[in-house]
């Protein structure tokens, strides 16, 4: 295997900042000098040293430091590996789209696949912040799943923005989307802004005047306006059943509703078919979620998936192009790449 990827900071979002002494901590500034003598011109640790001044061991914890905090990232591509084959495929496949296929060991279950999964969607989106940046997350288990592996950094005048509603019985008593949100705030010094509405509305006359309230058309501005987003794909199939099927959010006459219509997945609430079509599907005019136009529109609109359960919605997500960037499993991936061959050949 060779490692032929080694980005240290320079003149991309956050890291650019921490290359600029007025604006940084003199320690990363020092560990990006290093990681650069290093990574870029091959120097050793001793060679380092004597340059700088400084001692073999300060250089190797400051060489830690640039890895942890994500001042540099390391990318291994092996030409005869699993994952990169199944990138490849994809790449080939969807011309539009940015996939990472995360290895998982053979035999393992899928609790592990979302681990290692949401630990490469955390490290990904710390590298695609920069200061100001806007991020629409959509909640649910994979996105909590991520927010739990991300790594502490400041990131100056970042914003989260919840994309879908979670005013229900269950979460009033669980916390969980809004935990998940502050989650990701707290992580990198920024701020975390809620979407007090329904998830889904009983009436979507009822969801018009409440988009024409002043201060959810400040919420819906800042997901319009969004750098990023985050999201994962809804399956009420999967081994851990998404959330907006698991804690109440639907009826049984809903998912009646949603499986006579061909809905076969959400994202943020908002369902799409087989063939990633979403107009007309009568339960989008009630839910919370953004149109999947915005989806479409952001450069940097970031899918995480992990499970089988998912694989349907997936397929159907990538045949209507709702996303640039996928972070998968490589047991998922496969499968997904398998449907397309089954329908193609159906």
């Amino acid at each position: 295997m060779t490692t032929d990827s080694i980005l240290p900071v320079a003149g991309h979002g956050p890291a650019a900042s921490l290359a600029s002494p007025g604006r940084a901590n003199a320690l990363s500034v020092q560990a990006v000098q290093v990681a650069r003598l290093y990574y870029e011109q091959g120097l050793t640790t001793d060679a380092i040293a004597g340059e700088l001044g400084l001692s073999r061991p300060k250089v190797s914890r400051l060489l830690s430091h640039a890895r942890k905090s994500g001042l540099v990232e390391i990318r291994i591509h092996d030409p005869e590996g699993q994952a990169q084959g199944l990138e490849a495929q994809l790449r080939a496949r969807y011309p539009f789209l940015h996939p990472q296929v995360v290895s998982v060991p053979a035999g393992s279950g899928e609790d592990l696949w979302l681990e290692r999964t949401a630990t490469a969607a955390a490290s990904l989106l710390s590298n695609l912040l920069r200061p100001g940046s806007r991020v629409g997350l959509a909640w649910g288990n994979t996105i909590n799943a991520v927010g739990h592996a991300l790594t502490p950094r400041t990131v100056p005048d970042v914003t989260f923005v919840q994309l879908n509603g979670s005013a229900n019985a269950a979460d009033f008593v669980s916390g969980f989307v809004t935990d998940t949100i502050l989650r990701f705030a707290r992580n990198f010094a920024g701020r975390g802004v809620l979407f007090p509405v329904p998830t889904f509305f009983d009436d979507p006359d009822t969801k018009q005047a409440m988009w024409r309230e002043r201060s959810v058309k400040m919420v819906l501005d800042l997901q319009d306006h969004a750098d990023i987003l985050m999201y994962s794909v809804g399956s009420h199939t999967a081994h851990t059943p998404s959330y907006v099927y698991s804690a109440g959010y639907l009826s049984p006459g809903d998912l009646n509703i949603l499986s006579s219509e061909g809905a076969v997945g959400d994202i943020a609430t908002v369902f799409f078919r087989a063939d990633g079509t979403h107009q007309g599907l009568s339960l989008n005019a009630r839910a919370s979620g953004p149109e999947l136009a915005l989806i479409q529109r952001v450069q940097e609109s970031v899918c995480v998936v992990s499970g089988l359960g998912k694989v349907a919605a997936l397929h159907a997500a990538l045949q209507g192009q709702l996303m640039h960037r996928l972070i998968v499993d490589e047991v998922t991936a496969q499968a997904a790449l398998d449907l397309g061959d089954a329908q193609g050949r159906g």
